[in-house]
């Protein structure tokens, strides 16, 4: 197993790549051979009590799953209604992203260039990634840094990468209690909101002077 289980996970990738299984579908195939993975490796250790141990199996996992995002479903609930393509499916044609709308209220107070520009556009771009996934916002980034640039491509390249770190780090699992920080939590066994709080701290110091270097090098 310790073999097979490398060389099937290396298939899998390889696959994904050539036939260009992306999204839901590599999802599955990747669960998929997992499961198959650990179905045979329960036949092959218990025998004529694998079947017992394979939905003792499937059971733990449910719980664990129900466990972990118990309580991140009232907060997906407030991310989907704050981005405007979740809100319509939700509310039907024409509801309002509330999130998106905080954020063009913000694009519209940054002045164009200086401290103000940087930290400003971090600042959208933190906003843009709570909705927990840290890139959808990148579009509305990347238009507001061309915007502010003046041409420029050096600042526009600049502004554009002080927005992604801003809506990355702060959706893409670490000031998010969404996505991978989930994840993490439930694996090491730790409630994700504390996870939270101890991110905050660094992260935003992080943030901060890498916004600050930008500014002042590039």
């Amino acid at each position: 197993l310790a073999v097979l289980v490398p060389v099937v996970m290396g298939l899998v990738i390889i696959a994904m790549i050539r036939f260009q299984i992306l999204g839901g579908d590599a999802t599955a195939l990747l669960g998929g051979a997992a499961a198959v993975i650990a179905v045979a490796a329960t036949l092959l250790t218990s025998g004529v009590k694998s079947l017992d141990e394979i939905a003792d199996c499937v059971g733990d996992g449910l719980v664990f799953a129900f466990r972990v995002m118990g309580p991140i479903l009232p907060i997906a609930g407030f991310f989907f209604l704050g981005s405007p393509e979740a809100a319509a499916g939700i509310l039907g044609e024409g509801a309002p992203g509330f999130l998106f709308d905080v954020g063009n209220i913000v694009a519209q107070s940054i002045p164009p260039t200086g401290l103000l520009a940087g930290f400003g556009i971090l600042i959208l771009g933190m906003i843009t990634g709570l909705d927990g996934s840290g890139f959808s916002g990148l579009p509305l980034v990347g238009s507001l840094a061309g915007v502010l640039s003046g041409g420029s491509v050096a600042e526009a390249s600049t502004l554009g990468a002080i927005g992604q770190l801003g809506a990355v780090w702060t959706g893409g699992g670490t000031l998010v209690a969404w996505c991978t920080l989930v994840a993490v939590a439930g694996i090491v066994g730790v409630p994700v909101l504390d996870l939270v709080r101890k991110n905050l701290v660094p992260v935003l110091a992080g943030l901060f002077v890498a916004t600050l270097f930008g500014i002042i090098f590039f």
